[in-house]
């Protein structure tokens, strides 16, 4: 019997241990190795050419969004399986769009991880429920005419911007000529219409809205 061969890549190696060993459990899926960030996880993929790549998205250094697209990019007949702590619409939609065959959520259960993996190798999709939903409701929305981004204000967009470029609350209201209270206020607003709950998220959305430029 041929065995599903897998890429662990993963910043934690508890993480990766972890999925080793419940792995480990099923007979027809193999480990063959195991990356702790993006361009090592694009190193080891053109050297084994595993089946599936298990693929976290927050690491340090390159992340698993910009690994899976120069994955698929370089190496088209591996498979890219998303297993990410964001449940966020966002990621959802990036990972789809970087090219990953399938999302599954940290929370999920051991056994959605094993036939999401078998569901790839086969060459099916496989969309955890949250994922497919984000999926729908951004078809939905694009059917419909409406982007999130167009919701925004043009004084939205500026502040959005400076808060990506890395400024603070206080610097863009003195920049602005405004209260950082007001500050605060479009934070929560553009927040609100994003439908996004942190800084962080706000800056990697201007990111991948090529409102500014990040090095890799």
């Amino acid at each position: 019997m041929n065995k599903i061969r897998i890429l662990v890549v993963d910043d934690h190696a508890i993480m990766r241990d972890g999925i080793r060993a419940l792995l480990g459990l099923h007979d027809d899926i193999e480990i063959v190795g195991e990356a702790s960030e993006g361009k090592e996880a694009i190193e080891k993929a053109r050297e084994l050419v595993p089946d599936v790549v298990v693929m976290d998205i927050t690491m340090p250094g390159m992340d698993g969004l910009e690994a899976t697209r120069r994955i698929r990019k370089k190496t088209p007949a591996v498979k890219v399986l998303v297993l990410t702590q964001h449940d966020n619409k966002e990621y959802i939609l990036s990972a789809i769009k970087a090219g990953a065959g399938g999302y599954v959520p940290k929370r999920a259960l051991g056994v959605e991880l094993v036939s999401a993996i078998r569901t790839l190798h086969k060459g099916d999709s496989f969309l955890y429920p949250s994922a497919a939903t984000a999926l729908i409701e951004d078809y939905l929305r694009q059917a419909g005419g409406e982007e999130p981004y167009n919701r925004l204000g043009s004084r939205e967009r500026e502040i959005l911007k400076l808060i990506a470029d890395g400024h603070t609350n206080r610097e863009i209201a003195a920049m602005l000529f405004i209260t950082v209270k007001t500050v605060l206020g479009y934070r929560t607003k553009i927040m609100k219409k994003l439908d996004i709950h942190n800084r962080t998220e706000l800056i990697k959305y201007a990111i991948r809205k090529g409102l500014v430029s990040m090095d890799t």
